[in-house]
């Protein structure tokens, strides 16, 4: 357009912004904002609310929250983009404090106000203030039994707070038509899986996920994650495989790494190693798929546990070839050999590492490998 002299108008900086950001372009959106000051419509809320959305998703806070202060005239959603960019990039307390503030800048709160609000109150377990918003909630939404997403959200707000019986309840109470009928949607019940096993609730987990099925709920690539995790939990390896092969043959759904890691993680906490190695080798020949360093960390913890000096090697082999500078690996791979006494072995690793200028002690350090 500009190129071939066509105007530029809100509308099209605004739909520009929103590709860049979606796209995660750094670069591109930093000439569009670069044209926007030129063109002369910094001053436009609209606009302003995309530049803010745009380095807010792409966790550039410190442009977002510049771009908000200079603003001449803000609204809710600009103060919401922001709010939301706090929330990905885990800055609870500067989200909280941009909450508090929102009254003294003339900003009202709507659906998306409380629904990041109460992820930043889950984010700092901040039960009461969690409270105070369902209190809200309750008192101003019209309707608020029909928002699935503000629902949702104070569903995985309890969650964090290891509110699991308040999560439940809500649960129990939202989500019904006029006729007294469920509603199929699937963010509901994923959010109330995810509540089931972030609290070690993994019996739960699998209860909820057949009452789905049974209500006719599909479910979607998140929930298939936490289901597949709770099994590996509860130690029914068969089950595990059996939900990882319904979601591609029953439901449709492509696995993605994350799924992937979740099953690794099943078959190395039951340990059928062999299993594990044989998946990872399959992922690995396929063009579209890729094992990543904690996936082969996952084997490797599992060969300390069960005593497979043999598979370990294989293991610590694949994961340096990704990532040669990981100190972790090393870390695990030295304590195996400490354990049996492996002393010759130890001092390779150590050399391997001076080689690579990793200088830090293998004998002081670890690597959490968790799905």
């Amino acid at each position: 357009m500009h190129t071939n002299g066509v105007p530029v108008d809100t509308y099209a900086l605004c739909s520009s912004l929103t590709a860049s950001s979606d796209m995660k372009n750094v670069e591109f959106g930093k000439q569009l904002h670069t044209h926007v000051m030129k063109l002369g419509w910094s001053s436009s809320v609209f606009v302003g609310s995309a530049l803010i959305d745009l380095y807010a998703k792409l966790l550039l806070i410190k442009n977002a929250v510049q771009l908000f202060d200079e603003m001449p005239v803000r609204n809710t959603v600009c103060a919401n983009a922001l709010l939301s960019g706090y929330a990905e990039a885990k800055l609870w307390a500067e989200g909280l404090e941009l909450v508090q503030n929102m009254p003294g800048l003339n900003l009202n709160f709507d659906n998306f106000t409380l629904s990041a609000t109460l992820r930043v109150c889950g984010g700092l377990f901040a039960v009461e203030l969690g409270e105070q918003v369902h209190a809200k909630m309750i008192r101003t939404v019209p309707k608020v039994g029909d928002d699935v997403f503000l629902q949702s959200s104070l569903i995985e707000m309890y969650g964090k707070c290891g509110l699991v019986q308040k999560a439940r309840k809500v649960f129990r109470m939202v989500g019904f038509r006029l006729e007294g009928e469920r509603k199929r949607d699937v963010v509901l019940w994923t959010s109330m899986l995810g509540v089931y096993g972030r609290n070690g609730c993994f019996k739960e987990v699998i209860g909820l996920y057949k009452e789905m099925l049974r209500e006719g709920v599909t479910p979607d690539g998140v929930a298939f994650m936490t289901i597949i995790s709770a099994c590996g939990h509860t130690g029914q390896v068969n089950l595990g495989i059996e939900y990882f092969e319904s979601m591609v043959c029953d439901f449709g759904l492509d696995p993605r790494p994350e799924h992937y890691s979740c099953l690794i993680d099943l078959l190395c906490r039951a340990g059928e190693l062999d299993k594990a190695w044989k998946l990872m080798n399959e992922m690995s020949n396929k063009a579209n798929g890729s094992c990543t360093v904690s996936m082969w960390g996952a084997l490797l913890s599992a060969c300390n546990e069960c005593g497979n000096v043999d598979l370990a090697k294989l293991a610590t082999q694949r994961a340096l070839e990704l990532d040669p500078r990981n100190v972790g690996i090393y870390v695990l791979q030295s304590n195996m050999y400490a354990k049996y006494g492996m002393w010759n072995e130890i001092k390779q690793l150590r050399e391997q590492m001076k080689e690579r200028g990793l200088e830090k002690d293998v004998g002081c350090s670890w690597i959490e490998v968790t799905c």
